[in-house]
């Protein structure tokens, strides 16, 4: 592995109620929750009429699923291909906050063909989404974009738990990409090895629903908890040391209107990421099983980049490196980014960060460029 500059399942568990964590099945938690996404979205629409409502590039859907749609944002067709795995939290324009920081526009400027699987809201009829049903629209998406590209396998990128789906995908069907890109991505979730990871699954209760949809908020307010400097303070930080910065202000103020917009999740895959990954450690120790078939570090044999913010306390090194070290493929490449002031979270500074895309981005597409067999521009 090359550097590139710029539960244990018998693991005690706190009670649920000890930190005022709610039950996820509890229908009157339910209600009070979907009232706060409510509430929350009108507090980010309020700062939107403000002006900071992101500002997106146009885009065609052209396959669409239950649970998902396949965005195309258009490109030359003999171009290579990016798909991006949206993260299942919140809205997917994270990825396009504004022009100036917006890293499907900075592909397609650099001549890639930009795709992006959005996660549509779930519903009472269609909430039992889990693993088994991202890895498989993840499957069709990636099928339609080869077709589209004459039969050119496009590269998977993903960030958060966007980049979790995109792995898990990668180890499944390895030879449906021709690479994979994972952007603060956390996949290994071994105890001791990072506080955000031991508190949350110390709060979270055991019994999750395997349907229905759960409020954004929660996930949210869980996150608090369970890191209160990466979620609270530093934000807070940050937005005092960007006084002095008028785009380091508007960036902010424009994630956390980001941040606002909550959207519901499928209780299932809520359920398999707390408890099969981060307290069961699956993926990483090879145990996972998705589509009836075993997964873990062992299945990923394409090329791989990963992208680290050293300042991320919920996605740290350590939450990737052992799975980096298991991967059976010398073509790992890991870059360290040590994050900045202006992106109001650090764990999103990799997508809305100006020295980002100064500094890391250029790594970013030089690294594709030498895995890719079409031209992209540095």
């Amino acid at each position: 592995m090359r550097h590139i500059s710029a539960r244990d399942p018998r693991e005690t568990k706190m009670p649920a109620h000890a930190l005022a964590t709610p039950s996820l099945v509890e229908p009157l938690w339910r209600i009070q929750f979907a009232a706060l996404d409510l509430m929350r979205r009108a507090q980010g629409q309020a700062l939107g009429a403000a002006g900071f409502d992101p500002s997106e590039l146009p885009y065609r859907a052209v396959a669409t699923g239950d649970h998902w749609r396949l965005r195309d944002y258009a490109g030359s067709d003999t171009s290579a291909s990016l798909l991006i795995v949206a993260a299942p939290i919140k809205r997917p324009y994270i990825w396009d906050l504004a022009p100036t920081v917006s890293a499907i526009r900075y592909c397609l400027d650099r001549g890639l063909h930009v795709y992006l699987v959005e996660w549509t809201a779930p519903t009472q009829t269609k909430g039992a989404v889990g693993l088994d049903e991202c890895v498989k629209a993840i499957a069709e998406c990636a099928a339609k974009v080869a077709s589209q590209s004459n039969g050119t396998k496009p590269f998977l990128i993903g960030h958060s738990l966007g980049g979790t789906l995109a792995a898990i995908f990668g180890a499944y069907d390895p030879q449906a990409i021709r690479g994979l890109l994972l952007l603060g991505a956390p996949l290994c979730f071994q105890p001791a090895t990072s506080r955000f990871r031991d508190t949350l699954v110390s709060i979270a209760s055991p019994d999750l629903t395997d349907n229905g949809a759960v409020p954004g908020s929660l996930l949210s307010h869980a996150s608090a908890l369970a890191s209160p400097d990466a979620f609270v303070w530093s934000r807070l930080l940050d937005a005092a040391m960007s006084m002095g910065d008028l785009r380091a202000l508007d960036i902010h103020a424009r994630v956390e209107r980001w941040a606002l917009d909550e959207a519901p999740l499928p209780g299932k895959l809520v359920e398999q990421i707390v408890e099969g990954l981060y307290r069961e450690n699956r993926f990483c120790r090879g145990t996972l099983t998705v589509r009836n078939r075993t997964l873990g570090p062992s299945c990923l044999s394409r090329p791989t980049l990963a992208v680290v913010n050293t300042s991320d306390e919920s996605a740290p090194f350590a939450s990737i490196e052992p799975l980096l070290g298991a991967m059976p493929t010398r073509d790992v490449a890991v870059i360290k980014y040590a994050g900045e002031t202006g992106v109001a979270l650090q764990h999103l500074g990799i997508l809305v960060g100006r020295d980002a895309y100064a500094r890391v981005w250029p790594n970013i597409l030089a690294w594709l460029a030498a895995h890719s067999e079409a031209p992209i521009r540095g």
